[in-house]
């Protein structure tokens, strides 16, 4: 059925593009990548660390933002979010969240927050890789100087 329908696609009409191998292992369903970053975007914004932490497995990563030291285990990304929901930081998505045939799903959102200069805003967009239980294996957040602006 796959292979039909991208050999239907216009785009593809009259190529020799290779079609895609769709991934067979289990994974966990497009619904609960949705709902476990939907999770994510809630839970953030009632300042509830341990519940963020507790949507990872106990040996996931962070790395937020990607290029920043990663933090390692449940303990440490708890001890993270237990930081970033101090700073009264509140989430809102920009687009909806993004699944996919694999065990990735990304979202984009802003981060409004309170800086010693004035509100500010980050637009991040971040990555999640599940485990087929659905928790999140890891997280990537990509954002750089530049995506960081000054409302006031």
């Amino acid at each position: 059925m796959i292979q039909a329908q991208w050999a239907e696609n216009p785009c593809f009409q009259g190529k020799s593009a290779s079609i895609p191998t769709i991934r067979t292992t289990p994974v966990p369903t497009e619904q609960t990548m949705r709902q476990a970053m939907q999770a994510y975007i809630d839970l953030f914004n009632v300042s509830d660390a341990a519940g963020i932490a507790d949507l990872y497995t106990e040996d996931a990563t962070v790395e937020d933002p990607v290029g920043s030291e990663l933090k390692v285990g449940k303990a440490a990304i708890a001890a993270f979010y237990k930081m970033a929901v101090a700073t009264g930081a509140k989430l809102k998505l920009a687009a909806p969240i993004r699944a996919s045939h694999g065990n990735s799903a990304a979202m984009a959102f802003e981060v409004e927050l309170n800086m010693p200069e004035g509100r500010a805003v980050i637009r991040v967009i971040d990555v999640m890789t599940f485990n087929d239980a659905g928790k999140f294996t890891s997280m990537r957040a990509y954002w750089g100087k530049e995506d960081m602006v000054l409302l006031s």
